[in-house]
């Protein structure tokens, strides 16, 4: 654990709970602004030096497994020039505060560090902070519903990039999750499918959400293809599953070859092609808890291909998937969730962030069940 972290408890006590609950319900306003968007309040001197660098490379960071780069996060910097300022920060969805914690006397003081002066002005946890333990807060909620702000502060520009550079990984994922939080709720609050969930359940032991223009293109044995068709996009979820199977074969390298099976046999193009893993371009495998269950995501590029004179040859068309591979122990099955997109002229992000959503919403008849009491 590092010693920013051990900082959150006391720092909470002193600015308050944070989860801006009120009696009977939150009636505040939700948070606004593009979900692929952390709002990063600091200084100008810092976002231009070595700390902005840092904020932008850990923070945002760039997703290599997508057709063209793009960050994780889109980082919109602001300064506390005025109220408005403040009030537009306040208003955000994701929001970071970072900046130095300084002597009030200081004439190098910038509207940014006072604000956090007085945020932080208890003494002993300023010492501590300035002695070189950079603290991380996190404030759900703060001003708006459905918001997620952080204040990273340090006492010093060295120990303020160390502690970007140490919590980005844990800043990401908890931004991540809030925005897949808020993106349920704005896919499936409004015209979601419950016959399709049925009719999975029925079938398979297993559901997933139903997004409103979602069809099932292929239901057969231990396979289901959903898509969202339009005239220039289409975005795929399947699910494949193994009964009695062999946990020990997890690993990236069988996720791989079962999906090219699986692509193969029931995703084709309309010139007798098929998709398959783009082994050109670099493949991620992380292992993470995928809905309280040990699981392999893998991130990658499809594309289609085709055989002539025995010899495969890609056709050009392709885009990003991701793979939630896993085995649950209740129904003794493997299992493989996919979901793929295909956008051509479109940035990727948030369609990819669409398809962790659905693909979140996986829960087997137990867990169902067990849910409904």
């Amino acid at each position: 654990m590092h010693r920013s972290i051990l900082l959150i408890a006391p720092i909470l006590a002193l600015l308050g709970c944070g989860d801006g609950g009120l009696l009977g319900g939150d009636y505040r306003p939700d948070a606004t602004g593009l979900e692929g968007q952390i709002t990063v309040v600091i200084d100008s001197s810092l976002w231009s030096g070595p700390t902005g660098e840092a904020l932008r490379n850990h923070v945002g960071g760039a997703i290599e497994t997508l057709p063209s780069i793009e960050p994780e996060f889109d980082l919109e910097p602001v300064r506390l020039a005025s109220q408005t300022a403040l009030d537009m920060a306040q208003d955000r969805k994701n929001v970071l505060f970072v900046g130095l914690i300084t002597d009030s006397t200081s004439e190098q003081n910038t509207p940014e560090s006072e604000y956090l002066n007085i945020l932080f002005q208890n003494d002993s946890l300023r010492q501590t902070i300035m002695a070189g333990s950079p603290a991380l807060v996190a404030r759900p909620n703060h001003w708006r519903r459905n918001q997620l702000v952080y204040y990273l502060v340090a006492g010093s520009e060295e120990d303020l990039i160390r502690s970007i550079e140490t919590n980005s990984d844990d800043l990401r994922y908890h931004y991540n999750l809030v925005s897949r939080s808020r993106l349920h709720r704005d896919m499936f609050d409004i015209g979601r499918q419950h016959s399709i969930e049925q009719t999975l359940m029925n079938r398979h032991g297993f559901a997933v959400h139903g997004q409103h223009d979602y069809f099932i293109a292929i239901d057969t044995t231990q396979f289901v293809w959903l898509r969202r068709s339009l005239t220039d996009t289409w975005r795929s979820l399947f699910v494949y599953y193994e009964e009695n199977a062999d946990p020990s074969k997890l690993n990236a390298e069988w996720i791989v070859s079962a999906r090219d099976a699986l692509t193969q046999r029931y995703i084709g193009g309309t010139a007798g092609g098929w998709i398959e893993v783009d082994g050109r371009r670099p493949l991620t495998a992380q292992e993470i808890n995928f809905k309280e269950r040990f699981a392999i995501e893998l991130r990658g590029l499809w594309h289609m291909v085709g055989e002539e004179n025995g010899r495969k040859f890609p056709f050009g068309m392709g885009g990003p998937f991701v793979t939630y591979a896993f085995y649950d122990e209740s129904s003794r099955r493997l299992y493989l969730i996919d979901g793929m997109v295909f956008a051509p002229n479109f940035p990727k992000r948030e369609f990819m962030r669409q398809m962790e959503v659905i693909a979140y919403t996986f829960r087997t008849l137990e867990e169902q069940e067990d849910e409904r009491g």
